[in-house]
Protein backbone atom coordinates (compact mmCIF):
# COMPACT_ATOMS: atom_id res chain seq x y z
CA UNK A 1 0.00 0.00 0.00
CA UNK A 2 1.34 3.16 -0.93
CA UNK A 3 2.87 5.04 1.71
CA UNK A 4 0.70 8.18 1.12
CA UNK A 5 -2.39 6.29 1.52
CA UNK A 6 -1.53 4.15 4.49
CA UNK A 7 -1.18 7.00 6.01
CA UNK A 8 -4.62 9.14 5.29
CA UNK A 9 -6.44 5.70 6.03
CA UNK A 10 -4.79 5.86 9.88
CA UNK A 11 -5.07 9.31 10.78
CA UNK A 12 -8.41 10.46 9.06
CA UNK A 13 -10.29 7.13 8.96
CA UNK A 14 -8.67 5.51 12.24
CA UNK A 15 -7.42 2.19 10.04
CA UNK A 16 -5.57 -0.27 12.47
CA UNK A 17 -1.95 -0.48 11.20
CA UNK A 18 -2.40 -4.16 11.65
CA UNK A 19 -5.52 -4.52 9.37
CA UNK A 20 -3.86 -2.72 6.65
CA UNK A 21 -1.02 -5.17 7.07
CA UNK A 22 -3.31 -8.11 6.46
CA UNK A 23 -5.22 -6.33 3.43
CA UNK A 24 -2.13 -5.63 2.01
CA UNK A 25 -0.30 -8.78 2.25
CA UNK A 26 -3.68 -10.59 0.77
CA UNK A 27 -3.02 -7.83 -2.16
CA UNK A 28 0.07 -9.02 -3.08
CA UNK A 29 -0.63 -12.67 -2.73
CA UNK A 30 -3.31 -12.74 -5.55
CA UNK A 31 -1.69 -10.22 -8.12
CA UNK A 32 -1.13 -12.90 -10.47
CA UNK A 33 -4.83 -12.93 -10.31
CA UNK A 34 -5.91 -9.46 -11.22
CA UNK A 35 -3.89 -9.53 -14.61
CA UNK A 36 -6.04 -12.34 -15.65
CA UNK A 37 -9.56 -10.56 -14.43
CA UNK A 38 -7.94 -7.12 -16.42
CA UNK A 39 -7.77 -9.10 -19.69
CA UNK A 40 -11.44 -9.99 -19.42
CA UNK A 41 -12.15 -6.72 -18.70
CA UNK A 42 -10.51 -5.48 -21.91
CA UNK A 43 -12.07 -7.78 -23.78
CA UNK A 44 -15.67 -7.16 -22.71
CA UNK A 45 -15.28 -3.52 -22.80
CA UNK A 46 -14.49 -3.58 -26.33
CA UNK A 47 -17.49 -5.87 -27.14
CA UNK A 48 -19.52 -3.38 -26.02
CA UNK A 49 -17.75 -0.55 -27.85
CA UNK A 50 -18.25 -2.51 -30.81
CA UNK A 51 -22.06 -2.79 -30.22
CA UNK A 52 -22.41 0.68 -29.80
CA UNK A 53 -20.71 1.75 -32.97
CA UNK A 54 -22.49 -0.68 -34.69
CA UNK A 55 -25.82 0.69 -33.59
CA UNK A 56 -24.44 4.14 -34.53
CA UNK A 57 -25.53 5.55 -30.81
CA UNK A 58 -25.64 8.96 -31.04
CA UNK A 59 -27.64 11.83 -28.88
CA UNK A 60 -30.83 11.49 -30.76
CA UNK A 61 -30.48 8.49 -28.41
CA UNK A 62 -30.94 10.53 -24.93
CA UNK A 63 -34.14 12.14 -25.70
CA UNK A 64 -37.49 10.21 -24.94
CA UNK A 65 -41.41 10.39 -25.80
CA UNK A 66 -44.59 10.73 -23.58
CA UNK A 67 -47.24 8.93 -22.95
CA UNK A 68 -47.73 5.66 -24.86
CA UNK A 69 -43.74 5.61 -26.00
CA UNK A 70 -44.40 4.87 -29.51
CA UNK A 71 -41.64 4.90 -31.85
CA UNK A 72 -39.27 6.13 -29.63
CA UNK A 73 -35.84 5.30 -30.85
CA UNK A 74 -33.76 5.44 -27.56
CA UNK A 75 -35.57 2.21 -26.21
CA UNK A 76 -35.11 0.98 -29.48
CA UNK A 77 -31.16 1.58 -29.61
CA UNK A 78 -30.88 0.36 -25.81
CA UNK A 79 -32.13 -3.37 -26.51
CA UNK A 80 -30.30 -3.61 -30.33
CA UNK A 81 -27.24 -2.56 -28.20
CA UNK A 82 -27.99 -5.40 -25.54
CA UNK A 83 -28.81 -7.73 -28.46
CA UNK A 84 -25.43 -7.45 -29.53
CA UNK A 85 -23.78 -7.99 -26.75
CA UNK A 86 -25.16 -10.67 -24.95
CA UNK A 87 -25.12 -12.25 -28.60
CA UNK A 88 -29.01 -12.57 -29.30
CA UNK A 89 -31.92 -12.09 -31.86
CA UNK A 90 -33.51 -9.81 -29.41
CA UNK A 91 -33.82 -8.23 -25.72
CA UNK A 92 -36.22 -6.36 -23.35
CA UNK A 93 -34.29 -3.64 -21.41
CA UNK A 94 -36.92 -1.32 -19.32
CA UNK A 95 -36.98 0.85 -16.06
CA UNK A 96 -40.42 -0.60 -15.95
CA UNK A 97 -39.20 -4.10 -15.26
CA UNK A 98 -38.35 -3.17 -11.22
CA UNK A 99 -35.66 -6.10 -10.43
CA UNK A 100 -34.18 -9.21 -11.25
CA UNK A 101 -37.17 -10.72 -9.65
CA UNK A 102 -39.56 -9.10 -11.80
CA UNK A 103 -37.44 -9.93 -14.95
CA UNK A 104 -37.42 -13.61 -14.34
CA UNK A 105 -40.87 -13.58 -13.42
CA UNK A 106 -41.60 -12.22 -16.88
CA UNK A 107 -39.73 -14.43 -18.32
CA UNK A 108 -41.54 -17.57 -16.52
CA UNK A 109 -44.86 -16.56 -17.73
CA UNK A 110 -44.21 -15.74 -20.78
CA UNK A 111 -42.40 -18.54 -22.05
CA UNK A 112 -44.81 -21.30 -19.44
CA UNK A 113 -48.41 -22.49 -20.12
CA UNK A 114 -50.34 -24.69 -17.81
CA UNK A 115 -49.82 -28.12 -17.91
CA UNK A 116 -46.08 -27.19 -18.53
CA UNK A 117 -43.39 -28.32 -16.26
CA UNK A 118 -40.72 -25.87 -15.14
CA UNK A 119 -37.28 -27.71 -13.78
CA UNK A 120 -34.77 -25.60 -11.61
CA UNK A 121 -31.27 -27.68 -12.48
CA UNK A 122 -29.13 -25.44 -9.60
CA UNK A 123 -31.67 -26.87 -6.35
CA UNK A 124 -33.31 -24.45 -4.12
CA UNK A 125 -34.17 -21.04 -6.32
CA UNK A 126 -33.33 -17.48 -5.10
CA UNK A 127 -35.96 -16.91 -1.91
CA UNK A 128 -37.87 -14.38 -3.82
CA UNK A 129 -38.67 -16.78 -6.67
CA UNK A 130 -40.18 -19.25 -4.45
CA UNK A 131 -43.59 -17.71 -4.24
CA UNK A 132 -43.83 -17.04 -7.82
CA UNK A 133 -42.69 -20.55 -8.19
CA UNK A 134 -45.62 -21.35 -5.42
CA UNK A 135 -43.34 -23.40 -3.26
CA UNK A 136 -43.78 -21.09 -0.45
CA UNK A 137 -46.50 -18.68 0.50
CA UNK A 138 -50.14 -18.81 -0.42
CA UNK A 139 -49.84 -19.53 -4.21
CA UNK A 140 -52.03 -16.18 -5.16
CA UNK A 141 -50.85 -15.60 -8.71
CA UNK A 142 -48.29 -17.93 -8.75
CA UNK A 143 -47.01 -20.44 -11.30
CA UNK A 144 -48.58 -23.00 -9.57
CA UNK A 145 -52.10 -21.67 -9.78
CA UNK A 146 -51.63 -21.35 -13.47
CA UNK A 147 -51.25 -25.29 -13.28
CA UNK A 148 -47.58 -25.31 -14.18
CA UNK A 149 -45.55 -27.69 -12.41
CA UNK A 150 -42.15 -27.50 -10.61
CA UNK A 151 -39.11 -29.86 -10.08
CA UNK A 152 -35.97 -29.28 -8.16
CA UNK A 153 -32.65 -30.83 -9.09
CA UNK A 154 -30.15 -30.82 -6.26
CA UNK A 155 -26.44 -29.48 -7.17
CA UNK A 156 -23.39 -31.88 -6.33
CA UNK A 157 -22.12 -31.76 -2.85
CA UNK A 158 -18.96 -30.16 -5.03
CA UNK A 159 -21.58 -27.53 -6.21
CA UNK A 160 -21.72 -28.89 -9.98
CA UNK A 161 -24.50 -29.17 -12.10
CA UNK A 162 -26.15 -33.44 -12.03
CA UNK A 163 -26.83 -33.75 -15.22
CA UNK A 164 -27.72 -37.44 -14.54
CA UNK A 165 -30.32 -36.18 -12.52
CA UNK A 166 -31.60 -33.74 -14.78
CA UNK A 167 -31.99 -36.31 -17.46
CA UNK A 168 -34.19 -38.63 -15.05
CA UNK A 169 -36.29 -35.32 -14.31
CA UNK A 170 -36.99 -34.59 -17.91
CA UNK A 171 -40.03 -35.65 -19.04
CA UNK A 172 -42.96 -34.86 -21.75
CA UNK A 173 -44.13 -32.45 -19.65
CA UNK A 174 -40.78 -30.37 -19.36
CA UNK A 175 -40.75 -27.03 -21.06
CA UNK A 176 -38.34 -25.12 -19.46
CA UNK A 177 -34.97 -25.91 -17.34
CA UNK A 178 -33.55 -22.85 -15.46
CA UNK A 179 -30.40 -22.38 -14.01
CA UNK A 180 -29.39 -19.95 -11.17
CA UNK A 181 -25.65 -18.51 -11.82
CA UNK A 182 -25.21 -16.92 -8.54
CA UNK A 183 -25.47 -19.19 -5.34
CA UNK A 184 -28.51 -17.07 -3.62
CA UNK A 185 -27.74 -17.38 0.11
CA UNK A 186 -25.69 -21.15 -0.39
CA UNK A 187 -22.25 -21.94 0.42
CA UNK A 188 -20.92 -22.69 -3.34
CA UNK A 189 -19.50 -21.40 -6.68
CA UNK A 190 -21.13 -19.32 -9.43
CA UNK A 191 -22.16 -21.57 -12.30
CA UNK A 192 -19.16 -20.72 -14.80
CA UNK A 193 -20.32 -20.52 -18.64
CA UNK A 194 -18.63 -23.35 -19.08
CA UNK A 195 -20.85 -25.37 -16.86
CA UNK A 196 -23.78 -23.59 -18.61
CA UNK A 197 -22.66 -24.68 -21.89
CA UNK A 198 -22.18 -27.98 -20.60
CA UNK A 199 -25.44 -28.21 -19.36
CA UNK A 200 -27.32 -26.80 -21.98
CA UNK A 201 -25.88 -29.45 -24.66
CA UNK A 202 -26.49 -32.26 -22.52
CA UNK A 203 -30.66 -31.25 -21.82
CA UNK A 204 -30.92 -30.37 -25.51
CA UNK A 205 -29.56 -33.48 -26.75
CA UNK A 206 -32.64 -34.96 -24.87
CA UNK A 207 -35.47 -32.78 -25.89
CA UNK A 208 -34.31 -30.38 -28.25
CA UNK A 209 -37.41 -27.83 -27.82
CA UNK A 210 -37.12 -27.72 -24.22
CA UNK A 211 -35.92 -23.91 -23.19
CA UNK A 212 -33.25 -23.37 -21.15
CA UNK A 213 -32.82 -20.48 -18.77
CA UNK A 214 -30.80 -18.69 -17.02
CA UNK A 215 -30.68 -16.14 -14.24
CA UNK A 216 -27.49 -14.25 -14.90
CA UNK A 217 -28.26 -11.89 -11.72
CA UNK A 218 -24.25 -10.49 -11.05
CA UNK A 219 -22.91 -12.83 -13.78
CA UNK A 220 -22.61 -10.42 -16.32
CA UNK A 221 -18.85 -9.61 -17.74
CA UNK A 222 -17.36 -12.24 -15.44
CA UNK A 223 -16.25 -13.90 -18.76
CA UNK A 224 -15.58 -13.49 -22.29
CA UNK A 225 -18.71 -15.48 -22.98
CA UNK A 226 -22.35 -14.98 -21.37
CA UNK A 227 -24.87 -17.30 -21.16
CA UNK A 228 -26.28 -16.86 -24.27
CA UNK A 229 -22.62 -17.22 -26.66
CA UNK A 230 -22.96 -20.95 -25.35
CA UNK A 231 -26.55 -22.06 -26.18
CA UNK A 232 -29.17 -20.49 -23.71
CA UNK A 233 -32.28 -19.73 -25.11
CA UNK A 234 -32.96 -16.68 -22.54
CA UNK A 235 -31.70 -15.17 -19.55
CA UNK A 236 -32.58 -12.48 -17.20
CA UNK A 237 -31.32 -9.62 -14.58
CA UNK A 238 -31.06 -6.28 -13.43
CA UNK A 239 -30.30 -3.25 -13.93
CA UNK A 240 -29.12 -2.25 -10.82
CA UNK A 241 -26.56 -5.21 -10.65
CA UNK A 242 -23.46 -5.69 -13.45
CA UNK A 243 -25.19 -4.34 -16.45
CA UNK A 244 -26.19 -0.85 -15.53
CA UNK A 245 -22.58 -0.38 -14.01
CA UNK A 246 -24.09 1.88 -11.23
CA UNK A 247 -25.40 4.20 -13.52
CA UNK A 248 -28.79 2.67 -14.44
CA UNK A 249 -31.28 4.22 -11.71
CA UNK A 250 -33.62 0.86 -12.03
CA UNK A 251 -34.47 -1.59 -14.63
CA UNK A 252 -34.21 -4.94 -15.41
CA UNK A 253 -33.61 -6.45 -18.89
CA UNK A 254 -34.53 -10.41 -20.93
CA UNK A 255 -32.37 -11.12 -23.65
CA UNK A 256 -32.47 -14.03 -26.01
CA UNK A 257 -34.59 -16.14 -28.75
CA UNK A 258 -37.16 -13.06 -30.89
CA UNK A 259 -40.15 -15.60 -30.45
CA UNK A 260 -39.44 -16.01 -26.43
CA UNK A 261 -38.78 -11.99 -25.87
CA UNK A 262 -42.43 -11.66 -27.90
CA UNK A 263 -44.18 -13.87 -25.37
CA UNK A 264 -42.06 -12.42 -22.93
CA UNK A 265 -42.99 -8.88 -23.92
CA UNK A 266 -46.53 -9.72 -23.39
CA UNK A 267 -46.21 -10.57 -19.74
CA UNK A 268 -44.55 -7.43 -19.37
CA UNK A 269 -47.40 -4.99 -20.54
CA UNK A 270 -50.18 -7.01 -22.21
CA UNK A 271 -50.91 -9.29 -25.31
CA UNK A 272 -51.21 -7.51 -28.49
CA UNK A 273 -49.26 -4.28 -27.07
CA UNK A 274 -45.77 -6.15 -25.82
CA UNK A 275 -42.65 -4.28 -26.19
CA UNK A 276 -44.40 -1.70 -28.69
CA UNK A 277 -45.17 0.98 -25.94
CA UNK A 278 -43.19 1.99 -22.72
CA UNK A 279 -41.77 4.80 -21.67
CA UNK A 280 -38.22 5.38 -20.76
CA UNK A 281 -38.97 7.79 -18.72
CA UNK A 282 -35.33 9.94 -20.11
CA UNK A 283 -33.37 6.98 -18.55
CA UNK A 284 -32.01 5.79 -22.21
CA UNK A 285 -28.54 7.91 -21.06
CA UNK A 286 -27.84 6.24 -18.12
CA UNK A 287 -28.85 2.86 -19.23
CA UNK A 288 -25.94 3.41 -22.18
CA UNK A 289 -23.73 4.76 -19.87
CA UNK A 290 -23.94 2.17 -17.43
CA UNK A 291 -23.85 -0.16 -19.96
CA UNK A 292 -20.29 0.99 -21.45
CA UNK A 293 -18.30 1.28 -18.24
CA UNK A 294 -19.96 -1.56 -17.30
CA UNK A 295 -16.99 -3.87 -17.91
CA UNK A 296 -14.30 -1.40 -15.58
CA UNK A 297 -17.01 -1.75 -13.05
CA UNK A 298 -17.27 -5.37 -12.81
CA UNK A 299 -13.79 -5.76 -12.71
CA UNK A 300 -13.26 -3.44 -9.69
CA UNK A 301 -15.82 -5.54 -7.96
CA UNK A 302 -14.91 -8.85 -8.51
CA UNK A 303 -10.76 -7.64 -7.36
CA UNK A 304 -12.68 -6.48 -4.52
CA UNK A 305 -14.31 -9.92 -3.97
CA UNK A 306 -10.99 -11.95 -4.37
CA UNK A 307 -9.18 -9.72 -2.18
CA UNK A 308 -11.72 -10.35 0.29
CA UNK A 309 -11.61 -13.91 -0.02
CA UNK A 310 -7.44 -13.89 0.51
CA UNK A 311 -7.76 -11.80 3.54
CA UNK A 312 -10.47 -13.82 5.01
CA UNK A 313 -9.39 -16.92 4.15
CA UNK A 314 -5.30 -15.95 5.13
CA UNK A 315 -7.14 -15.44 8.85
CA UNK A 316 -8.47 -18.70 8.72
CA UNK A 317 -12.30 -18.70 7.77
CA UNK A 318 -13.82 -20.79 5.34
CA UNK A 319 -14.98 -18.24 2.48
CA UNK A 320 -15.93 -19.32 -1.14
CA UNK A 321 -14.63 -19.23 -4.06
CA UNK A 322 -11.38 -18.72 -2.67
CA UNK A 323 -9.38 -15.75 -4.22
CA UNK A 324 -7.44 -18.26 -6.91
CA UNK A 325 -11.16 -19.36 -8.07
CA UNK A 326 -12.62 -19.24 -11.47
CA UNK A 327 -15.34 -16.62 -10.93
CA UNK A 328 -19.05 -16.64 -12.33
CA UNK A 329 -20.20 -13.93 -10.41
CA UNK A 330 -19.27 -10.46 -8.47
CA UNK A 331 -20.43 -12.28 -4.43
CA UNK A 332 -17.92 -13.62 -2.18
CA UNK A 333 -18.85 -15.52 0.73
CA UNK A 334 -17.57 -15.88 4.29
CA UNK A 335 -18.62 -17.64 6.99
CA UNK A 336 -17.98 -15.62 10.03
CA UNK A 337 -20.05 -18.65 12.42
CA UNK A 338 -21.81 -16.38 14.78
CA UNK A 339 -24.26 -13.78 14.32
CA UNK A 340 -22.61 -10.75 16.28
CA UNK A 341 -19.45 -11.50 13.37
CA UNK A 342 -22.12 -10.99 10.79
CA UNK A 343 -23.67 -8.03 11.93
CA UNK A 344 -20.44 -6.64 12.96
CA UNK A 345 -18.86 -7.45 8.91
CA UNK A 346 -22.31 -5.79 7.72
CA UNK A 347 -21.55 -2.52 10.13
CA UNK A 348 -18.32 -1.90 8.46
CA UNK A 349 -19.43 -2.26 5.02
CA UNK A 350 -22.09 0.69 5.94
CA UNK A 351 -19.51 2.64 7.53
CA UNK A 352 -17.65 2.57 4.28
CA UNK A 353 -20.40 4.03 2.12
CA UNK A 354 -20.58 6.99 0.25
CA UNK A 355 -24.27 7.29 1.36
CA UNK A 356 -25.66 7.04 4.68
CA UNK A 357 -22.29 6.25 6.28
CA UNK A 358 -23.72 7.21 9.84
CA UNK A 359 -26.33 4.01 9.22
CA UNK A 360 -26.15 1.47 11.81
CA UNK A 361 -27.90 -1.90 9.72
CA UNK A 362 -29.91 -3.89 11.85
CA UNK A 363 -31.45 -7.18 11.20
CA UNK A 364 -34.88 -6.91 10.24
CA UNK A 365 -37.67 -9.37 8.50
CA UNK A 366 -37.72 -8.72 4.73
CA UNK A 367 -40.54 -9.60 2.36
CA UNK A 368 -40.34 -12.86 0.41
CA UNK A 369 -37.44 -14.34 3.22
CA UNK A 370 -37.64 -16.79 5.91
CA UNK A 371 -35.12 -15.38 8.03
CA UNK A 372 -34.67 -11.66 9.75
CA UNK A 373 -31.85 -10.25 6.93
CA UNK A 374 -29.56 -7.70 7.42
CA UNK A 375 -28.66 -5.59 4.61
CA UNK A 376 -25.64 -3.02 4.15
CA UNK A 377 -25.32 -0.83 1.57
CA UNK A 378 -24.93 2.78 1.26
CA UNK A 379 -25.28 2.81 -2.46
CA UNK A 380 -26.12 6.30 -5.31
CA UNK A 381 -28.93 3.67 -6.35
CA UNK A 382 -31.30 2.37 -3.97
CA UNK A 383 -30.57 -1.32 -3.87
CA UNK A 384 -28.10 -1.07 -6.30
CA UNK A 385 -25.72 -4.29 -5.26
CA UNK A 386 -22.71 -3.73 -8.21
CA UNK A 387 -22.16 -0.78 -5.19
CA UNK A 388 -20.50 -1.73 -2.16
CA UNK A 389 -22.72 -3.62 -0.42
CA UNK A 390 -23.17 -6.91 1.93
CA UNK A 391 -26.11 -8.55 3.53
CA UNK A 392 -26.63 -11.51 4.74
CA UNK A 393 -29.99 -14.30 6.81
CA UNK A 394 -29.43 -14.63 10.34
CA UNK A 395 -29.45 -17.98 10.89
CA UNK A 396 -26.45 -20.96 11.08
CA UNK A 397 -23.80 -21.53 10.15
CA UNK A 398 -23.89 -17.32 9.93
CA UNK A 399 -22.71 -16.88 6.16
CA UNK A 400 -22.06 -13.18 5.13
CA UNK A 401 -22.32 -11.62 1.21
CA UNK A 402 -20.14 -9.51 0.08
CA UNK A 403 -20.30 -7.69 -2.97
CA UNK A 404 -19.74 -5.02 -5.32
CA UNK A 405 -17.85 -1.59 -5.35
CA UNK A 406 -18.30 0.99 -8.16
CA UNK A 407 -13.96 0.97 -8.01
CA UNK A 408 -11.47 -1.98 -6.78
CA UNK A 409 -10.30 1.17 -4.11
CA UNK A 410 -13.97 1.63 -2.54
CA UNK A 411 -14.42 -2.43 -2.80
CA UNK A 412 -10.88 -2.73 -1.20
CA UNK A 413 -11.95 -0.07 1.67
CA UNK A 414 -14.86 -2.02 2.21
CA UNK A 415 -12.59 -5.04 3.28
CA UNK A 416 -11.02 -2.99 5.73
CA UNK A 417 -13.51 -1.39 7.24
CA UNK A 418 -15.36 -4.67 7.29
CA UNK A 419 -12.29 -6.01 9.33
CA UNK A 420 -11.73 -3.23 11.89
CA UNK A 421 -15.38 -3.31 12.98
CA UNK A 422 -14.40 -7.04 13.56
CA UNK A 423 -11.17 -5.99 14.96
CA UNK A 424 -12.76 -3.36 16.86
CA UNK A 425 -14.83 -5.74 18.43
CA UNK A 426 -12.48 -8.67 18.93
CA UNK A 427 -13.82 -11.21 16.99
CA UNK A 428 -11.06 -11.33 14.92
CA UNK A 429 -7.22 -11.64 16.07
CA UNK A 430 -4.68 -10.22 13.95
Amino acid sequence: MQKNTYKLLTQSFGISPAVLDAVGKAEEQIESIFQNLDDIMAYNQYKVLSAFQKNNISNMHFSWNTGYGYDDPGRAAVERVYSDVFGTEDALVRPTIVNGTHALAITLFGCLRPGDELIYCTGRPYETLESIIGIRGSGMGSLAEYGITYKQVELDDDGSINLQRIGEAICDKTKMVSIQRSQGYTFRNAITTESIKECTTFIKNIKEDIICMVDNCYGEFLDINEPTDVGVDVMAGSLIKNPGGGMALTGGYVAGREDLIKNISYRMTCPGIGGECGLTFGQTRAMLHGLFIAPKVVNGAVKGAALCAQVFENLGYNVCPKAGDARANIIETVRLGTAEAVIAFCEGIQAAAPIDSYVTPIPAYMPGYESDIIMAAGAFVQGSSIELSADAPIREPYNVYFQGGLTYEHSKFGVIKALQALYDKNLVAL
